[in-house]
């Protein structure tokens, strides 16, 4: 007896498929804006010093803006990542020690980017 799995197949391993490419693309899009607004104002700003790039970071839209894309960085990067780690180490201890370090790097970095950029 042959069984039909239709739209109903479970496929088992990553999975995530749709949801992580969009969401790569979606961060990707951000950073790129980012970067794009902050090489405009660093083009108009005139000479670079402290004084020029704290007045950037300075009026709170730009700390938001700055705070959601240093959060699409942390996670680009961890669905970057832990692909990686799925697909190159084998061993599952193995695998969960690199994605449980990758994550705690991801936080400290995410944690101390946002100590810096609140302390402007």
């Amino acid at each position: 007896m042959a069984v039909n799995y239709g739209s109903k197949r479970l496929v088992v391993g990553a999975h995530y498929g749709f949801r992580d490419w969009l969401s790569q693309r979606i961060t990707a899009v951000l950073m790129a804006l980012f970067t794009l607004t902050l090489l405009v104002q660093f083009l108009l700003g005139g000479p670079v010093g402290y004084d020029s790039w704290s007045g950037i970071f300075a009026p709170q839209w730009m700390k938001v803006l700055t705070l959601v894309v240093i959060i699409s960085l942390a996670w680009h990067a961890w669905v970057g990542m832990r692909d990686v780690w799925m697909d190159y180490i084998k061993p599952v201890g193995l695998r969960l020690l690199a994605q449980v370090f990758t994550i705690v790097w991801l936080v400290g970095c995410a944690g101390w980017a946002v100590q810096v950029l609140w302390r402007v």
